[in-house]
């Protein structure tokens, strides 16, 4: 989920990663390849042999039959290609059951032993079934945000944009999410973050919200989606108004420059501070006026955990005193905020996002729909974030008196939007890391960011 406010620390940003081979389309993710040549039906046949030793002219050549390509994620039935929009499995698409692999980093200095090390690989082999968890969560993260990349267009609702991202990766999950516990085993991972120009984070339409994508806007995407509780957190930056244009590439390069500092062993306050300088020593001009990007100083990355999108672990985005280090086998989401404003956030508009907290009290509820809700939260969502459009879609209606009650009982947290002063732009870019034992992937990596 897009970012985690604490107030007085200073988070981090990242920096620019290496341009991925990572795919954007699953379609695209395995190759087609030719059958090898050496068939029977390849082969000449040989000509009877005629006086003298030449071959009969009675006897000709068989033609070469072309052959065949097969189709990406060959080997089961079902299309092989995604649609548009995205409605296949992914699973129909990888038939074999392996999903592509990010963008592999191996460690650096102390830490370069690690990608030979026999032990360490031992350790990466164990957890190959988490690891391909991950794989289907970013390739489906890849596809859904490919196809919303191409037809997000200005004049669009950002209920429907919203509408859009979730019913995909809902449709190539396989999880629909209506039958109770099914979203807890997969699909959307959480609320879709729809972020428009001063507003930084956690802003997703409520029903009946009319708000319109203008052209002039800088939009925020931020969506997750999640196998088993493994949560892949991945947004980007979209403005059709090239004037932004730094604005996006200074936060970028935060988020790539993070990404490369990260590691295991490796302090947060040294990520933050290479975030801030890569970040900072870029300028935009805007209307005849120019900018100074600035790190939004109170929003940072975090550590992810199963069923659980903030862990407990913060990664700054200023340079600070956290001398908290990665670990091995930790995920985290290294997202970046860059702002034109004052680079400093607080809570306004309406909530939409909301999680129940995962050591939430056991405390007594005398409103009786907080008692029901929480019934309906905790069978369909656990401990994973919700909006207030998904508690609709399970046909729930009159629960705000009960919602609130249940934030007020510190059994559920609300979410509020994020802004900083209007007027101001604000950007982001996000991926999500797994620190395996022998080499750093950068699992969210795609050919676009």
């Amino acid at each position: 989920m897009a970012a985690k406010v604490n107030e007085g620390l200073q988070k981090f940003a990242l920096d620019n990663p290496k341009k991925s081979n990572g795919i954007s389309n699953g379609a695209a993710s395995n190759g087609a390849e030719a059958e090898p040549d050496g068939s029977d039906d390849d082969k000449d046949d040989e000509g009877a042999v005629g006086e003298g030793g030449a071959p009969s002219a009675a006897k000709k050549k068989k033609k070469r039959k072309p052959k065949k390509k097969k189709a990406a994620g060959s080997g089961g039935g079902g299309s092989k290609i995604q649609s548009d929009p995205p409605r296949v499995l992914l699973s129909n698409l990888f038939a074999n059951g392996e999903y592509p692999q990010g963008e592999i980093v191996d460690y650096r200095n102390e830490n370069s032993y690690r990608t030979t090390n026999g032990e360490k690989r031992h350790l990466d082999r164990m957890k190959i079934d988490w690891l391909n968890d991950y794989r289907q969560a970013a390739e489906t993260h890849r596809q859904v945000r490919h196809w919303a990349q191409k037809n997000i267009k200005p004049g669009q609702t950002l209920t429907e944009i919203a509408e859009g991202i979730e019913d995909s990766v809902r449709a190539l999950t396989g999880h629909n999410g209506l039958e109770e516990g099914d979203n807890i085993k997969g699909g959307v991972g959480f609320p879709t973050g729809l972020n428009l120009n001063h507003i930084a984070a956690h802003y997703s339409p409520n029903a009946g919200n009319k708000t319109v994508l203008q052209y002039e806007d800088v939009m925020k995407v931020d969506f997750g989606v999640h196998i088993n509780g493994w949560i892949v957190d991945s947004a980007w930056t979209l403005a059709f108004d090239p004037v932004y244009d730094n604005l996006l590439n200074a936060v970028k390069d935060g988020t790539n420059t993070g990404i490369k500092e990260a590691g295991i062993d490796v302090r947060m306050s040294d990520i933050g501070a290479a975030i801030q300088e890569a970040m900072e020593s870029y300028e935009v001009e805007i209307g005849g006026q120019t900018y100074p990007v600035k790190c939004i100083r109170n929003l940072n990355g975090h550590d992810i955990i199963q069923n659980s999108i903030h862990g407990g672990k913060s990664v700054p985005i200023v340079k600070g005193g956290d001398q908290t280090k990665m670990e091995e086998g930790e995920v985290f989401a290294i997202e970046t905020f860059g702002s034109t404003g004052k680079g400093y956030v607080r809570d306004d508009l309406e909530t939409s996002h909301y999680a129940k907290k995962p050591d939430a009290p056991n405390v007594p509820l005398r409103v009786s729909s907080a008692r029901s809700l929480l019934n309906v939260i905790t069978k369909n969502f656990g401990t994973l974030p919700f909006c207030r459009r998904y508690l609709d879609r399970l046909g729930q209606d009159k629960y705000l008196l009960g919602l609130n009650n249940l934030v007020s009982s510190g059994i559920v947290e609300a979410y509020p939007p994020l802004v900083d002063i209007k007027g101001s732009y604000t950007a982001q870019f996000e991926h999500t890391i797994l620190l395996r034992p022998t080499v750093k992937e950068v699992i969210s990596r795609g050919d676009d960011y």
